[in-house]
């Protein structure tokens, strides 16, 4: 039986503008959609990345894994970096 179901790997939205994450520092995360209706694996990446609703901020500091949790639910939150005075 032919498989009916290939998983693709990074697959999201066709058009997002380009992830330009600092090398090192903080970065404020801000949830602007909501992860209902989205997949399970999403809504956990949320919860790990420390947003728990719609409009929450969280800051964290930049890392490669940070930088892979960010790129799976791209659409669904806005990251700008910290300057030097908002820390």
């Amino acid at each position: 039986m032919p498989r009916t179901f290939v998983w693709h790997p990074g697959k999201g939205p066709r058009k997002t503008p380009k992830l330009d994450l600092p090398e090192g520092g903080k970065v404020r995360i801000k949830q602007v959609r909501s992860g209902i209706g989205h997949s399970w694996r999403m809504r956990q990446t949320l919860e790990a990345i420390g947003l728990k609703h719609h409009q929450d901020e969280v800051v964290r500091d930049v890392s490669p894994s940070l930088a892979g949790q960010i790129k799976r639910v791209r659409h669904l939150v806005e990251v700008s970096p910290m300057s030097e005075e908002d820390k």
